[in-house]
């Protein structure tokens, strides 16, 4: 019997892993009209772009396509901003964007605080004219959560939603949000991967291992805001091995 049961384990693993790799070939696809033009995610915060979005910025540097980052603000909520600019720039190096292709924004504002109410419309102005000189396609950001729920976060999902519902978008510009999950499905790393992939969803990127270490490789960068808590989150976020996007249409 206990034979029996180790035998059923070990084949229970084995689908599983097979199913998984079947998910890993077929996740990463329905980016759209990307592919005729460049990609633009536009971010809060230095490390935004490692800690929430690496698996989709991996996926978009594989298929080679030009990924621009807009980053709204330098992250001088302690006085780093400096410093975070330098590290977000070497973190953008490791997920494979040139420092020419990222813009870190010094609004006044638009400070690093989530007590302060960021205009929408100022932030259209920047998010617009980024697209118009970069010719972009394909917008990533955050959803109406804003992942943490950070209000600088939220502000910049607002703002390209009254993009898109004003109908000041290029034709051809694909907005994907990036999918807030709840606080449990946020700490179980890649054991969300069911979950993730049976939900609705439009793009569904996820990193195996080896790209899950270039992840956090550009985390580590961001060297300011490695407190204990971020090693942890580190390996426990989905956020470090899954993105799930929605079509912006479909939320507003």
């Amino acid at each position: 019997m206990e034979t029996f049961g180790l035998y059923f384990l070990s084949t229970l693993i084995f689908c599983y892993y097979l199913w998984i790799r079947r998910i890993y070939h077929k996740c990463g696809r329905g980016w759209g009209s990307a592919g005729t033009g460049a990609a633009l995610l536009v971010t809060a915060h230095p490390d935004d772009e490692c800690m929430f979005f690496a698996p989709a910025l991996v996926r978009l540097a594989g298929l080679g396509l030009p990924v621009h980052l807009l980053c709204l603000s330098t992250g001088n909520f302690y006085n780093q901003g400096e410093v975070r600019k330098k590290e977000l720039l070497q973190s953008c190096a490791v997920l494979g964007i040139p420092s020419s292709r990222v813009t870190i924004l010094d609004h006044r504002d638009l400070p690093d605080h989530p007590g302060v109410q960021w205009d929408p419309e100022l932030i259209s102005m920047f998010i617009l004219r980024h697209i118009q000189i970069h010719h972009i396609s394909l917008v990533l950001t955050f959803d109406e959560d804003g992942v943490s729920g950070h209000a600088n976060h939220i502000a910049v999902y607002y703002a390209i939603r009254n993009l898109y519902s004003e109908r000041r978008l290029p034709n051809r510009c694909q907005v994907l949000v990036l999918e807030s999950t709840n606080i449990l499905r946020r700490y179980i790393s890649i054991l969300d991967l069911p979950i993730s992939w049976l939900r609705p969803h439009h793009v569904m990127c996820i990193l195996h291992s080896q790209e899950n270490q270039q992840a956090r490789e550009a985390m580590y960068c961001h060297q300011s805001q490695l407190l204990w808590f971020r090693h942890v989150y580190l390996y426990i976020s989905r956020y470090m091995f899954i993105n799930t996007f929605h079509l912006i249409s479909q939320n507003v």
